[in-house]
């Protein structure tokens, strides 16, 4: 049975914007035994996000200020920034092979602030 306490602290974390893993790794740091907090965790459903997925990446200082400059430069949030180069990395994994441009590709080339070469 996990503990009641631990309980209320992972859905006050949770619904103070917290994700899983935000609260799991400083419970295990400062010695709560793993199966405990794993057993509080399985105890409390977890309402899934409007998002299918999340990822979660940690980057240092230089990276972050270039992204947040790329991000500025091309009207992005950060997060937008960040989703447009995965996807972008995504749709050019095809080594050798020309795929199409999608619309909205099309529509960041047609607008944007630099000029390409054809």
């Amino acid at each position: 049975m996990a503990n009641a306490d631990l309980i209320a602290f992972i859905k006050e974390a949770r619904r103070r914007g917290f994700d899983d893993y935000e609260i799991r790794t400083p419970l295990i740091e400062r010695g709560w035994p793993v199966d405990e907090v794993e057993a509080a965790f399985s105890l409390i459903k977890q309402k899934l996000p409007a998002h299918k997925h999340k990822i979660c990446v940690y980057v240092d200082d230089a990276v972050l200020k270039k992204l947040e400059k790329r991000a500025k430069s091309n009207l992005f949030t950060l997060e937008e920034q960040i989703v447009d180069i995965l996807r972008r990395s995504v749709v050019n994994t095809r080594v050798g092979m020309h795929t199409p441009e999608k619309l909205d590709d099309m529509l960041v080339t047609l607008f944007s602030r630099k000029t390409r070469k054809r």
